[in-house]
């Protein structure tokens, strides 16, 4: 495996990583000494009468600069199965609702890119064992379905197969890179490179917490180099990737990534999950939920912290980043959409 060096901070072998991660999370008991330039704005979009925002990560801005967010029926785990509302929501960046579509197709709404046409990759990591979920679909705005990638409710890890898919990001040349893989101790852990059309080119990773080992992964983007940016979020750490797969950078000052985005080659990544009690799920002593702001070499500039750092998960799972720089969240405890401009 080849290795390359960055300017950031990198743990270029498994056996430092733990003892460097400890004296880290020793030391940084407050607030990152990072600015936060941003302003929190929220309730924002106008849900039509009688009827709640689900909780959710997934959310995009289009060509338009309309944002589409893909929740979960008005609840959580579960409420997509028993609800015939529109999971797939159009609003104007005002908040007014423009579209909907997709009532009874999903699951377990978990992942939404609109691509360079405009068109949405929605990603279903739900599963109804063979019958329906784990599997990613192209639509058009108009809600016609383009492309079918998986197998409904067949989980497996061979070519055209799934296993609770979690994230999508495109390449600059239009492959597709999907995160298989979810908290679920029997999903993926894996990276799978597709053709534009869904045809299977190769795949990177497995469960464990070494270099390219994965333990919930959970967001991914890419860059226009075709560098692969992998929320390895159980592992409370990034993971840089060469398009090839190979290892470039381990990073764990970016805190517990679940949702990643990249424009104009500024990375930005949500820690939605981090905790200080022993025990409790997203145990990551010594950090704080928020939003990562920075370069890509690994250099953090802006910081935007959770409000609310010690109850559940409040803060966005899912971000997106329009052509203005504001940042989109979509939220799973709050089930809410929120915007962060720069002051």
């Amino acid at each position: 495996m080849r290795i390359k060096s960055t300017k950031a901070l990198v743990i270029l072998a498994s056996s430092i990583f733990p003892l460097w991660n400890a004296a880290i999370a020793q030391q940084n008991n407050l607030l990152p000494d990072y600015p936060n330039s941003y302003e929190i704005i929220r309730d924002i979009v106008d849900m039509p009468d009688g009827r709640e925002m689900g909780s959710g990560n997934a959310i995009d801005v289009d060509s338009d600069g309309n944002i589409w967010v893909f929740e979960r029926c008005g609840g959580n785990n579960g409420a997509c199965l028993e609800s015939d509302v529109d999971p797939v929501l159009e609003f104007s960046p005002e908040g007014e609702l423009l579209s909907s579509f997709g009532s009874g197709m999903f699951v377990w709404p978990h992942g939404i890119i609109v691509d360079d046409d405009d068109n949405l990759w929605l990603i279903d990591a739900g599963v109804v064992d063979g019958e329906k979920g784990n599997q990613i679909f192209k639509f058009s705005q108009e809600g016609e379905l383009l492309l079918e990638l998986g197998q409904p409710g067949i989980r497996g890890d061979g070519p055209g197969q799934f296993n609770e898919p979690a994230d999508l990001a495109i390449g600059p040349d239009g492959t597709l890179y999907i995160v298989d893989g979810h908290i679920n101790p029997d999903s993926n852990r894996r990276i799978v490179h597709l053709t534009a059309e869904g045809e299977f080119i190769e795949a990177w990773g497995e469960k464990g917490y070494g270099p390219l080992q994965f333990e919930g992964p959970h967001a991914i983007a890419v860059d226009s180099r075709g560098r692969i940016y992998l929320g390895d979020r159980t592992n409370n750490r990034l993971q840089v990737l060469s398009p090839t797969g190979e290892l470039i950078a381990i990073w764990t000052h970016w805190g517990r990534p679940s949702g990643i985005r990249i424009l104009n080659d500024t990375l930005y990544a949500v820690d939605s999950e981090s905790r200080s009690a022993v025990g409790e799920y997203g145990y990551n002593p010594g950090w704080h939920r928020g939003i990562y702001v920075g370069t890509l070499d690994g250099t953090i500039t802006d910081f935007i912290p959770d409000p609310s750092p010690s109850g559940g998960t409040s803060f966005p799972e899912g971000i997106s980043v329009d052509d203005n720089g504001v940042i989109w969240g979509a939220s799973v405890g709050d089930q809410e959409v929120m915007k962060f401009v720069k002051r």
